[in-house]
């Protein structure tokens, strides 16, 4: 049964519509910041593989960092929608403005962190696997080293110590991209924990 505070339905009709709102933007953000940093890490990766084609796999921690963001915004949307109460069988609200409210500061918070951690992914993983590459290839395309034509010639054209140092300084950087992708991630994840928590607070009309 809704009740009135103050001159103000606190149970309205239409106060499931922000519940639904939260869900939504959640998924739609969440994934908009996943296929974000898809496109853009995917597209560093393709480049790099030009100039250093055994790094490709290596390298494709970026691509898969952006797809958990769609995994989070899943997450909370279905929560959200789960919480939406129904009508009773008496036509009346028993969902609150006060979950509604509650349920759309959720998904925005999930969904506009997941969104900036998308974008920064995917910079970072676009320059970063780039930048890679033409380290451990020390500046020469796979074609120069026998590598595109041939993988097992790849090596054979001599300066091994030379490329060794390359290789290393490659790993160097390697340990760098890893770390800037592992705190880009963690926005999300902070978005993730407190839009559980928002979740969580609810009230019904009819109950105390």
């Amino acid at each position: 049964m809704t009740s009135i505070t103050q001159g103000m339905d606190t149970c309205p009709a239409y106060a499931p519509i922000f519940g639904y709102m939260g869900a939504a933007s959640c998924m739609i953000l969440a994934n908009f910041g996943s296929a974000w940093g898809t496109w853009k890490a995917g597209c560093g990766v393709c480049n790099m593989g030009i100039d250093y084609p055994k790094g490709v796999i290596k390298n494709i921690v970026p691509i898969v960092m952006a797809g958990v963001l769609g995994i989070y915004g899943m997450i909370v949307a279905v929560i959200i929608t789960q919480a939406i109460s129904p009508p009773s069988a008496e036509y009346t609200t028993v969902y609150s403005l006060y979950n509604g409210y509650a349920h759309l500061a959720a998904g925005l918070c999930c969904g506009f962190s997941c969104l900036a951690a998308g974008g920064t992914i995917g910079v970072i993983g676009d320059v970063g696997v780039r930048c890679f590459g033409r380290k451990a290839s020390g500046g020469k395309r796979s074609w120069m080293t026998g590598e595109g034509a041939n993988p097992r010639d790849a090596g054979d054209s001599g300066g091994g110590a030379s490329d060794a140092m390359s290789l290393e300084g490659a790993n160097k950087l390697y340990v760098g991209l890893l770390i800037m992708l592992i705190f880009s991630e963690a926005l999300a994840l902070y978005g993730l924990i407190v839009a559980l928590i928002l979740s969580q607070h609810t009230f019904e009309c009819g109950q105390n």
